[in-house]
């Protein structure tokens, strides 16, 4: 007698752990291109949505692409629903953003799912401009993050100029920078962390990030590389986020983010090459 085949069990989805939505290059150290190998090295299963694809930085002397029309950019997120791979997911990472109208979309959804993953993190690098070059975003992204976004973050990661355009509060001291950052902490959201903060106040050859929580405020210093490749803010972002995500404490994850950096840009100085290098990205161990 034959004994029948039971039905072989239909594949499941592959879980994903983190969904990092921010610009893309196809040349480049930037965005998701730093992201992505930041959340993989840690052991995380992670996926990417850009918001803008480029064929580099606009510091080029040519650059072809732009930002993602917004049903693609729409339809990609509901995708992600639909193929029922968010049932793990512990991190929704945000960085550049190609308009806001994204915002507004990206808004919509993170708040569907946190109403029914409550446990769901929103770490935000607010993309807007720096101290040097001013705001080189749409402008209406600026009321779009107050108002859409920031309310959704569990952790933001503003450098000094956008926590300025953030907050409208002057930072031009440490002091300042702190207070400016301890009124971002309503609602979801639980630290901020302030990358080159209040620059006037560097020690020679330092750098400072400023860490806020409700219950705590530290600074930390690190050395200042001669070198300047883009991409470094959203290595500090992915790498400080895959720290806390390995369990560490936010000023240890903070202080491990300030180190990685500091060893790209020295890598990448040493070197001398035009983009950010990576120096090896291992497992955190908390």
């Amino acid at each position: 007698m034959n004994t029948p085949t039971p039905p072989a069990a239909a594949p499941q989805p592959l879980q994903l752990d983190v969904v990092s939505v921010q610009s893309q290059v196809i040349y480049g150290r930037v965005g998701n291109n730093v992201a992505m190998a930041a959340f993989h090295a840690a052991g995380l299963c992670a996926a990417a949505v850009p918001t803008v694809l480029l064929s580099n930085t606009p510091h080029y002397p040519s650059l072809h692409g732009g930002p993602v029309p917004i049903d693609w950019f729409a339809g990609w997120l509901d995708d992600l629903v639909a193929r029922q791979c968010l049932q793990r997911l512990r991190l929704m990472q945000l960085g550049y953003l190609g308009s806001a109208a994204q915002a507004q979309v990206l808004a919509d959804w993170l708040a569907a799912r946190q109403a029914v993953q409550p446990n769901l993190h929103v770490h935000i690098d607010p993309v807007i401009g720096d101290h040097d070059k001013g705001i080189y975003v749409d402008p209406a992204l600026v009321q779009a993050y107050r108002q859409q976004l920031l309310p959704l973050a569990h952790g933001l990661l503003p450098n000094g100029f956008e926590l300025a355009q953030l907050t409208g509060l002057p930072v031009g001291n440490m002091d300042q920078t702190l207070a400016a950052a301890r009124t971002l902490l309503q609602g979801r959201t639980r630290w901020v962390a302030v990358t080159s903060a209040a620059p006037d106040s560097w020690p020679a050859g330092k750098i400072r990030v400023a860490v806020v929580t409700p219950e705590d405020e530290h600074v930390i210093e690190h050395p200042r590389i001669d070198a300047a490749p883009k991409g470094t803010g959203d290595l500090f972002s992915a790498t400080l986020s895959t720290g806390l995500l390995a369990g560490l404490p936010l000023p240890a994850a903070a202080r491990r983010a300030c180190d990685t950096v500091v060893a790209a840009v020295t890598l990448t100085h040493r070197h001398h090459c035009a983009e950010l290098l990576l120096p090896e990205l291992g497992a955190v161990r908390p």
